[in-house]
């Protein structure tokens, strides 16, 4: 069976609390340890009111402390956002904390207005320009080669394991230069996946800690007893999406019969196009759909994506598709 990972959003739901939230999302990572999937991450957002991992690394540490064993992550940390330095310092923590355990997933994309910049008080766009030069310090921040001026403490020779994430063929490149393992958004972006993928493995450089290409890629799952109770739950990530796409974000709604037939054309057609990277169904609807997915994109490892508005849901799914892929 194809290694499978976990990515959480730490979502909020109408009618909730950041406090369930949070507790809703360490419950998620104690059921993937549990179920033997490989790694938890969490993606870093910023001012949403339906998203509470801000605080990635604060996050991090909670779920860490909670669970024993299953690697815990970023997926990912955008680091126009920070410096690397801090990003070593708070990394290299969690590497003390949960030992061998810590991964840290990295992405370019601002995805800010001016507000946020302000806010952060960083030209995020002319930042995003210095990505490459920004990993390559936050990999000699951690691994000490080359020995920079200053040193991160903690930081400084953490067991960290450093990633590429990525839309775009962008992210492929840089990846494939240095040398470290790529996870590709394909949930949420899949229109260069293949591209990507193939550019990624075609000129691919190995490194100290990576001497072969390794794909990771996220896809929506969420798995029920039937077909209609899939779709029914996946209908609250559905209206995200279309209420994210239409500038009109807010936290995760409950779930909504037939909702996607009583939308409009454009809208029907940007749920499809993002259905290529999902898997929605009862056990063996999500079996051949990961099966033909992992079979398209020759990954290494999946990641799985989805939020449902009954946490126990989400769970549930979870130990759904174990048993489907498994079987």
């Amino acid at each position: 069976m194809i290694p499978l990972s976990v990515l959480d959003l730490v979502p909020v739901r109408e009618g909730g609390t950041l406090e369930q939230a949070f507790a809703a999302t360490v419950a998620l990572a104690q059921a993937a340890e549990r179920l033997g999937y490989r790694r938890f991450w969490v993606a870093e957002h910023h001012a949403m009111d339906g998203i509470a991992g801000g605080a990635t690394s604060v996050v991090l540490a909670h779920i860490g402390t909670l669970t024993r064993s299953i690697r815990i992550g970023s997926g990912g940390i955008m680091l126009p956002n920070h410096t690397p330095f801090q990003i070593a310092e708070q990394f290299g923590t969690l590497a003390a904390m949960f030992p061998g355990r810590v991964d840290l997933g990295l992405g370019r994309a601002p995805g800010a207005g001016p507000e946020l910049q302000r806010a952060l008080r960083k030209d995020l766009h002319r930042a995003a320009e210095t990505f490459p030069q920004d990993v390559a310090e936050l990999r000699a921040l951690l691994t000490g080669e080359p020995e920079l001026a200053i040193r991160a403490t903690p930081g400084h020779g953490a067991d960290v394991a450093m990633w590429m994430l990525g839309s775009s063929l962008f992210g492929a490149q840089l990846a494939a230069m240095m040398g470290l393992p790529y996870a590709f958004a394909a949930h949420f972006a899949p229109d260069h996946l293949d591209t990507a993928l193939a550019l990624y493995r075609r000129d691919f450089r190995p490194s100290p800690d990576l001497a072969e290409p390794y794909v990771m890629v996220a896809m929506s799952v969420i798995c029920d007893e039937t077909d209609a109770g899939a779709e029914l739950l996946a209908s609250s990530q559905a209206q995200s999406f279309v209420r994210l796409r239409t500038g009109n974000p807010g936290k995760l709604p409950p779930p909504v019969a037939g909702y996607r037939d009583s939308l409009p054309a454009p809208a029907q057609a940007m749920l499809a196009h993002l259905g290529q990277a999902s898997a929605i169904g009862a056990p063996a609807t999500v079996r051949e759909a990961i099966g033909r997915f992992v079979e398209r994109t020759g990954a290494e490892e999946i990641i799985v994506s989805g939020s449902t508005f009954d946490p126990e849901a989400r769970i549930r799914s979870l130990e759904l598709t174990v048993d489907a892929l498994a079987s």
